[in-house]
């Protein structure tokens, strides 16, 4: 909440400037509270996000934190020191030697170089960018830019999780779907192979909750039909590799669910799951409820199908 490219700032959930006063902001604060407030009417998850927003700018040195992170206020640059700043620009290189699943694509990584692309043709030919990450900056950005940054994050920290579950695993990142017909960008973020199944996974974030209708998302910012644009590409790769997936699972923040796993049963055909990401491992260990697992010789061969037949996008 709040650190995503898609989010609304602190101030703009308490509905006020970021210039305001301490007095003032108090003030706005307990408005919000009582506009909220789930007993009056309000929205639960506006409730969370108004006391999350005080928490972080409702004292003077957690403010002066928030606004050197996030961008506001007279701070030269931003500072990500301490977890202080959204934390936007690409994960360093992991050190540590422990057993890691089969990784193949880059997370992430054609959505980065598509944002990359596209802020510095939005700033303007000739102006030379310090930092493409810069809170500000990305705050100012066109929606398209700024849910390009937000997917690719998700993506990388999808990939982290994912990575963890060790040598039993095997994953392939950003995979190229564009079946006929098919819009030539299309893509599945993951896909991951191990004992209980085969999963096509989309990592989301939509700037916020986002409720589900008919198996499918909705609301305002809920870009086109992503559940059914996960399928549809997953039906691609199922055709040119010969395999069948156990089902799919859409990845938000912890913050933008109810529930951790959310099993929606049969869409389309394919079992579906919405996770949180705390509890995506456990979803990918154990398996979607009433999916096919996959054992023995089969891995190996669904994993040399796949390894024969995927593309990167």
């Amino acid at each position: 909440m709040f650190d995503s490219p898609l989010s609304a700032s602190a101030y703009e959930v308490l509905a006020v400037d970021p210039g305001i006063d301490e007095d003032g902001l108090r003030k706005a604060y307990r408005l919000r509270l009582r506009q909220t407030h789930p007993d009056t009417g309000g929205d639960a998850a506006v409730f969370i996000q108004v006391q999350r927003a005080w928490e972080l700018v409702g004292t003077p040195d957690a403010r002066a934190a928030y606004d050197r992170g996030h961008g506001f206020g007279d701070a030269a640059a931003p500072d990500f020191s301490a977890g202080a700043g959204p934390g936007w620009r690409p994960p360093a290189a992991r050190t540590d030697t422990r057993p890691r699943a089969r990784s193949f694509g880059h997370p992430g990584g054609w959505r980065r170089e598509r944002y990359l692309t596209l802020i510095r043709e939005w700033a303007g030919r000739g102006v030379t960018l310090d930092d493409p990450y810069d809170p500000a900056l990305v705050r100012s950005a066109p929606l398209a830019l700024r849910r390009l940054l937000a997917d690719a994050l998700a993506e990388e920290a999808t990939a982290r999780i994912v990575a963890d579950l060790g040598m039993g695993y095997t994953v392939w990142h950003d995979v190229a779907a564009s079946g006929r017909g098919a819009d030539p960008d299309a893509k599945i973020d993951h896909i991951v192979l191990g004992p209980s199944g085969l999963y096509g996974i989309l990592s989301e974030d939509f700037g916020g909750p986002a409720r589900i209708r008919r198996g499918e998302f909705v609301g305002d910012g809920v870009p086109g039909a992503p559940i059914a644009e996960l399928l549809a590409g997953m039906r691609v790769i199922a055709r040119a590799a010969g395999v069948r997936f156990s089902g799919a699972i859409v990845v938000l923040p912890d913050e933008d669910v109810a529930e951790p796993i959310d099993e929606l049963g049969r869409v389309r055909g394919l079992r579906v799951a919405v996770v949180s990401r705390s509890a995506l491992a456990t979803v990918l260990r154990r398996g979607i409820t009433g999916a096919r697992d996959i054992g023995g010789n089969e891995v190996f061969d669904v994993r040399t199908r796949l390894q024969q037949t995927v593309r990167f996008a």
